[in-house]
């Protein structure tokens, strides 16, 4: 398993840089992990467009979603112009229901598999979660707590790697990432931005002590305000972490194995 960083910041990029959007190799599979401003060209640079397997959206914010129109339009004329030949598994959240119906009405692209719309099941035990698949490779979606409908990852394949997108910390996440072997977490805010990252973000710190309290094996931050001093986010989640903290870096690939 490998994971490409394609874009790391938010709510909007540093110059040449690209918002939230992660490639995720396994198995023989091209999975694109949000799709934030710049990151569909991003993702261009490591495989074709036309070999993408399938998307999976952590929730309707733009800075996660926007670049799907890039996307919608690269797929559809490959299939018009018979290039390949299955449409885009499309993983999103069905609200808020105008961003969702928008999405769903590019049929001429995209399948549209509603995340509400998937098996429960219990994992961890006494965590619910929503599961989906792509070919062997296993998706856990679990309700996050932002400012919309949202959604952490659980991904296992040839490894185990957890994704929090966009939430402020929960019991549920911790135990979701307990002993991954990267959890990939949104560190948002510097120390002091607590009150206003609220009950939507994390700031770095928080997220080095969720890291620590699953116990995982490599923390890497990511989700960074631009104007941030990245090497303070670093120090901040590693006093907190106890150990070495990665900072996602476009273009560089984590394997996991």
């Amino acid at each position: 398993m490998r994971i490409t960083v394609l874009g790391c910041w938010a709510p909007y990029p540093r110059p040449g840089g690209a918002c939230s959007g992660y490639l995720l190799q396994d198995a023989g599979g091209n999975v694109l992990i949000d799709a934030g401003h710049g990151s569909f060209s991003h993702l261009t640079r490591f495989i074709h467009h036309g070999d993408l397997r399938a998307a999976v959206i952590t929730h309707l914010h733009p800075d996660h979603y926007v670049d799907l129109h890039c996307l919608r339009h690269a797929v559809a004329a490959e299939l018009m112009h018979n290039r390949r030949q299955r449409k885009v598994q499309l993983f999103i959240p069905s609200e808020p229901v105008h961003i969702f119906a928008e999405l769903s009405a590019c049929t001429d692209a995209f399948e549209i598999i509603p995340i509400e719309s998937l098996p429960e099941e219990e994992v961890p035990p006494g965590v619910r979660v929503r599961c989906g698949s792509v070919g062997p490779v296993q998706f856990f979606f679990l309700p996050a707590r932002h400012s919309l409908p949202a959604y952490s990852l659980g991904i296992e394949g040839s490894g185990y790697m957890v994704y929090s997108g966009d939430t402020a910390p929960t019991e549920e996440l911790a135990a979701l990432a307990r002993e991954a072997g990267i959890f990939l977490c949104e560190a948002s805010g510097q120390d002091g931005d607590e009150e206003h990252c609220g009950d939507r973000h994390m700031t770095a710190r928080q997220a080095g002590a969720l890291a620590r309290q699953a116990k995982v094996k490599e923390l890497i931050i990511t989700h960074f305000f631009p104007e941030y001093d990245l090497e303070a986010l670093r120090a901040q989640a590693g006093a907190a972490f106890g150990g070495r903290v990665e900072l996602a870096t476009e273009g560089d690939t984590y394997f996991l194995y």
